[in-house]
């Protein structure tokens, strides 16, 4: 999709595929703090407020599956795994950290937005 395609692709377009997997909100939240090094499952849990142990498993399999994430199981009791972000992880990391500082830069604008709307539209 070219910038100025505004055209959604059709539902079985690799693209929307793409970006089903890096759009949702666990995987973007995953991809930032792993770009920080690699991260034990609990650390994960504790850092995304509001993650369930299941929703994180998920995401963490289908990131592991796009090839964005790599597992790393050792040998010991009780075991430990390590999650981490492949080379191909690391790519995104420039446009979701992009992402996160326009959201921290526009916020404000976004809840006064919000709230104007939420004003208009009471009844």
């Amino acid at each position: 999709m070219s910038p100025g395609n505004t055209e959604l692709p059709a539902h079985d377009c690799p693209i929307r595929e793409v970006l089903n997997r890096i759009g949702d909100k666990w995987s973007v939240l995953i991809i930032a703090l792993l770009g920080d090094g690699p991260r034990r499952f609990s650390e994960l849990r504790r850092a995304i407020d509001g993650v369930s142990q299941r929703m994180l498993t998920l995401t963490l399999r289908g990131l592991e599956r796009d090839g964005l994430v790599s597992r790393t199981m050792y040998p010991t009791i009780p075991p430990r795994v390590d999650y981490e972000l492949t080379g191909l992880g690391r790519t995104l990391l420039e446009p979701i950290l992009a992402l996160a500082a326009w959201a921290d830069v526009h916020r404000p604008a976004i809840q006064r937005a919000r709230e104007e709307f939420d004003r208009a539209h009471e009844a």
